[in-house]
């Protein structure tokens, strides 16, 4: 009797941990008129990001005066954010062309693994980035030992390898909680706060985790961006002619507009120790550094660069020849 007790209570918790086998993604909006008009848009700015990042990539790879260490780092974010705005969007569009979308238990860990990771190498990378601008600007004369290509690579690779390392450990541990139902999360991609919000098991450890990397990986990174960037305008604002302390402010101004909506989305979401209850702010969040900030980057950070502007005209000249 003991043992079919024990047994039965077995059976129990098995059922209880493997309960959940999908989840429901609400998706941005389950107003049907709004989900058309919102796929049109989203599919728009999804194959504008993927065309403009290609570019960049195929710029820096072909014209040998784009082989520069601010060129390489460009290089690397363009084809981080074409897999970034790749892993969060198509579950988004499904959402707005079928209505709420199901997705596996082991195809949700598998996307919130690749975003975690993806959204912790964006972070070292812009960090790396605005390192590369500051040794620029600030120590010029020591630039070609400070960023030559072994640093550069080693930069690029830690930021890769620390982005995956970190993502498994997190994603292992919301893997291993229970999901006993139910299953419907209010966003539009499997993120950490939804998930941990339906967990029917304690959560403070990963929670602490969770809060632990972001703190390391968010603040770290930022910290030194911010250190850099006020290195910068103390170099800047210390130089004689009038037109080249426009232009580094030009050009610091921008990478400080894509630092700064990027890090106040994702510190605001990630950056703090208890579960987002108000989801539909989270999602608003999710849109701008999932959406916007992969789709104006090039822009910003590319597209409006002389150098990169020369490449581009000399590039549709030879396809038009």
């Amino acid at each position: 009797m003991l043992f079919n007790s024990t047994e039965m209570e077995k059976s129990l918790e098995l059922a209880n941990v493997t309960r959940v086998q999908e989840f429901v993604l609400l998706g941005l909006s389950t107003r049907l008129g709004i989900r058309d008009a919102l796929f049109v848009i989203f599919l728009t700015l999804y194959l504008l990001t993927l065309l403009e990042n290609t570019l960049i990539i195929y710029l820096v790879c072909s014209h040998s005066e784009l082989h520069k260490p601010m060129y390489f780092f460009l290089g690397n974010l363009s084809c981080l954010e074409m897999c970034y705005v790749s892993v969060t969007m198509p579950t988004l569009l499904m959402g707005l062309w079928t209505g709420p979308c199901h997705v596996l238990f082991t195809g949700c860990m598998t996307q919130l693994f690749f975003f975690i990771s993806l959204i912790c190498t964006e972070c070292t990378l812009l960090a790396s980035m605005a390192y590369d601008r500051y040794v620029a600007i600030c120590r010029p004369l020591h630039y070609p030992l400070l960023m030559r290509p072994q640093v550069c690579l080693g930069l690029a690779s830690s930021s890769w390898l620390g982005g995956l390392l970190v993502s498994v450990i997190k994603t292992a541990c919301i893997a291993s909680l229970s999901y006993c139902g139910p299953n419907v999360l209010n966003h539009f991609f499997c993120d950490v706060s939804p998930l941990l919000n339906l967990s029917c098991t304690h959560v403070a450890l990963t929670e602490l985790v969770d809060f632990i990397s972001a703190i390391v990986i968010l603040w770290g990174s930022l910290l030194v961006a911010m250190t850099s960037y006020v290195a910068i305008g103390r170099a800047v604002l210390g130089m004689p002619s009038a037109a080249a302390r426009h232009k580094a402010f030009s050009t610091c101004a921008s990478h400080l507009v894509v630092v700064g909506i990027f890090y106040s989305a994702t510190i605001f979401i990630y950056a703090r120790p208890s579960r987002i209850e108000a989801m539909d702010l989270n999602k608003v969040l999710s849109v701008i550094y999932t959406v916007v900030t992969p789709m104006c980057n090039p822009v910003i950070y590319c597209l409006r660069n002389k150098e990169v502007q020369s490449a581009l005209h000399r590039t549709m000249r030879w396809s038009s020849a």
